[in-house]
């Protein structure tokens, strides 16, 4: 029986994303059955923290053979809902922007940004890789006509606070969020901050302390 997706710990669930990356490459190579051990050794992670990870996951390791690998993708992309469609809105197209509304890489995780906004009227009611970009004064109303529960901002750290206020506003529950700044949000709203900023200081440091 597979776990609950809100039972699981926060890095057990940044972890399955990574086995299912890799089960995708194991099957494309052919191997429809791995142990637990084996993906411990090549993703370099804890055997024990593997074997509870899957654990969560249903499905049942045998003997010698160890697991069903399309059992645990099937299982896997459930229990992380990547098997249903989640709309979405950004907001801010610049290049960082466009970058994500061109990636068609979200659609195999369940991600469908279906329209984007933006101040700028050179950018309004022009469309990219099909996705339709209105004028931000439109936010209120086409968020809540379409039920969007998941807003994306892109804009500049200045800008982000408003727009997030603005998207909660409208309905929407999570945010992913690019702008380097900690966004103020009530407890109901989950935030998802993707700091290339940090990462990038911790590249910095990592290949600073290498010299």
């Amino acid at each position: 029986m597979r776990t609950n997706i809100d039972s699981i710990s926060k890095p057990a669930l940044r972890r399955m994303p990574h086995y299912l990356n890799y089960l995708y490459e194991k099957k494309n190579d052919g191997v429809t059955h791995i142990s637990s051990t084996v993906i411990a050794e090549e993703l370099d992670l804890n055997p024990v923290k593997v074997r509870k990870d899957l654990a969560r996951t249903g499905v049942i390791g045998k003997p010698k053979t160890g697991f069903d690998v399309d059992e645990l993708i099937l299982n896997i992309t459930e229990l992380l809902g990547y098997n249903n469609s989640h709309e979405a809105v950004l907001v801010g197209v610049g290049q960082l922007g466009r970058a994500l509304l061109s990636y068609k890489g979200f659609a195999s995780y369940g991600l469908n940004i279906v329209v984007a906004f933006d101040t700028d009227e050179s950018i309004c009611n022009r469309k990219i890789n099909g996705k339709k970009v209105f004028h931000l004064s439109k936010i209120k109303e086409l968020v809540s006509r379409l039920k969007i529960r998941i807003g994306v901002i892109t804009v500049p750290a200045k800008n982000a606070q408003d727009i997030c206020d603005l998207l909660i506003e409208s309905g929407v529950l999570a945010i992913w969020n690019f702008a380097p700044v900690h966004l103020k949000v009530p407890d109901n709203i989950l935030v998802q901050n993707e700091n290339m900023a940090a990462s990038l200081a911790i590249l910095s440091q990592h290949l600073k302390e290498k010299r």
